[in-house]
């Protein structure tokens, strides 16, 4: 689990990876917190979650690691969830912060997995890319400042955006193991 302080008490999440403890200094920042049911609980304070590079390695997938962290793009169409349909929250693969709702996904036919918009604006960030000799929107984790893939103005209705997101960066959480995140209590 991974607390969350805000004003009243912590509030924890199930986390995928290792727990994670702030690092002595780590600034606070406000992310939003979602219910089980995947409803905005509310915004609570966190601290940044600081890493070692040999810590990041351990905690997340080779590919994982190139796209979160060296912000690397994985190939079009080779991702496990430009193609995913099911029901549920994508989270950050690095820290387990909900950032997309599966209700926001389209297929944007890129090759990546594309959103109109995050769960809250609070759980992520732009930053000016220039690499690649353009000036472009990068998309980041606001809890663990994972890179995640880039934001064009080009996306549907109601926002206009297109989120195009490595599947890498991600780790997706049905909304059948949110409801009942153990099936066997009965």
């Amino acid at each position: 689990m991974l607390a969350l302080t805000g004003c009243s008490d912590p509030v924890e999440f199930k986390a995928a990876a290792p727990r994670v403890e702030a690092a002595a200094g780590a600034p606070q920042i406000t992310v939003v917190e979602l219910s089980p049911d995947g409803q905005v609980k509310g915004r609570v304070n966190a601290h940044k979650i600081i890493l070692s590079e040999a810590e990041w390695r351990a905690r997340l997938t080779p590919l994982g690691f190139a796209v979160s962290r060296e912000k690397a793009t994985e190939l079009a169409f080779t991702g496990k969830y430009d193609k995913h349909h099911d029901v549920g929250i994508y989270r950050c693969a690095g820290c387990n912060l909900a950032l997309f709702r599966s209700s926001a996904k389209f297929d944007s036919r890129t090759g990546w997995p594309s959103f109109t918009e995050p769960v809250a604006a609070d759980n992520v960030y732009t930053a000016v890319d220039t690499s690649f000799g353009q000036a472009r929107d990068e998309v980041l984790c606001r809890l663990c400042d994972a890179h995640l893939g880039h934001v064009f103005p080009d996306g549907p209705e109601p926002t206009g955006l297109r989120y195009c997101l490595n599947s890498a960066a991600l780790r997706f959480e049905a909304a059948a193991a949110r409801a009942n995140p153990n099936p066997d209590s009965r």
